[in-house]
């Protein structure tokens, strides 16, 4: 399949000096399902703030669909939809017509919007609640009806910034199946931020892994995960601070260990290897041998967030992410 984006060498540094996106390159098939993974302050926002013409890069190179950002950002918003990490509806509106008024900005004739709308509304399942103010629904409502609003003029690319963050497991679920629908059936490209691991493992049939402004890794979640080439063994250690460094020298010395990585306060440290199961016993005879004490030892096969923790040294802790208060047009995400 052709490249939908094509980003080479992309720079945005903001006035006040911080370098939100720092020289990354990548590309987008067309009908692929795209993720950026990443915390935040990692520059995802940025990034899709500048191939929707949202924010003007510093320097580098951007073409989506064939068009360059720089000259042909009209022809650009044409063919994309874009659904922010902020509901961008109409509370005063019902939910139809929130899809109807979108419709009419894209100029679509009226017959054809209307029942474009019906379709949207029964896609997300907000039939029934339709002719209510969007005041009145949920959380979980007001995103679907978001994302309805960004596919009313069935866009070539969608744009999805975080798109689940703060809602609740059931109404996350639900968005994931119309993306994967949307994808699948349609043959949409879908480019996705996000902190979720889960969301990105599930989704994208492959991912860039972003931190700081750069891309520290990309390819397939499977070969992501199997690059680390190992089991992940999670140590909980009672005193970490003081035991730590004699915990990884010894560590070492164990056969079919291959690597061992700093972890957080809770889990103290990460020890990758072969074969993981056999190895536990023989880690705490060691550890007992020297008085380090366990807390909890823990072991399972590699997740994103093992590959996030090798290539950055540390984890994406989402539950701090989410109670983060949103950042302004001038900040990193």
């Amino acid at each position: 399949m052709p490249d939908i984006i094509t980003v080479k060498n992309l720079v945005l540094v903001y006035s006040d000096g911080t370098k939100a996106v720092d020289d990354i390159s990548f590309n987008v098939k067309e009908g692929e399902f795209f993720g950026f993974l990443g915390p935040n302050g990692a520059g995802k926002s940025t990034t899709i703030k500048i191939l929707t013409s949202l924010l003007r890069k510093t320097s580098g190179s951007v073409t989506v669909a064939g068009y360059d950002i720089d000259t042909d950002a009209s022809a650009i918003r044409k063919i994309i939809g874009v659904q922010s990490q902020e509901t961008t509806v109409d509370g005063d509106l019902t939910g139809r017509e929130n899809l109807m008024l979108q419709g009419h900005f894209q100029q679509i004739e009226s017959k054809k919007l209307k029942a474009r709308v019906n379709e949207l509304l029964k896609l997300v399942e907000l039939e029934s609640v339709a002719d209510r103010r969007a005041r009145n629904y949920s959380g979980g409502m007001k995103k679907r009806l978001d994302l309805a609003t960004a596919l009313v003029h069935d866009p070539k690319l969608l744009f999805l910034d975080e798109p689940t963050t703060g809602l609740d497991p059931q109404s996350r679920l639900a968005i994931w199946s119309y993306l994967q629908k949307l994808n699948k059936e349609k043959g949409t490209t879908i480019f996705l931020t996000t902190q979720y691991l889960e969301e990105a493992d599930r989704l994208c049939q492959r991912l860039a892994i972003i931190d700081f402004g750069k891309i520290v890794t990309s390819g397939s979640p499977v070969e992501l995960k199997r690059e680390i080439g190992a089991d992940a063994i999670k140590l909980a250690i009672d005193n970490c601070e003081r035991d730590k460094p004699k915990a990884k020298e010894l560590l070492k010395t164990l056969t079919d260990v291959t690597d061992v990585v700093d972890s957080g306060p809770e889990e103290c440290l990460n020890v990758y290897a072969k074969n993981a199961g056999p190895l536990v016993a023989d880690i705490v005879r060691a550890f007992d041998s020297v008085d380090i004490r366990l807390l909890s030892v823990t072991y399972s096969s590699p997740t994103l967030d093992d590959v996030f923790l090798q290539h950055t040294g540390r984890r994406i802790r989402v539950e701090d992410l989410v109670k983060a208060p949103s950042m302004m047009m001038g900040g990193r995400r």
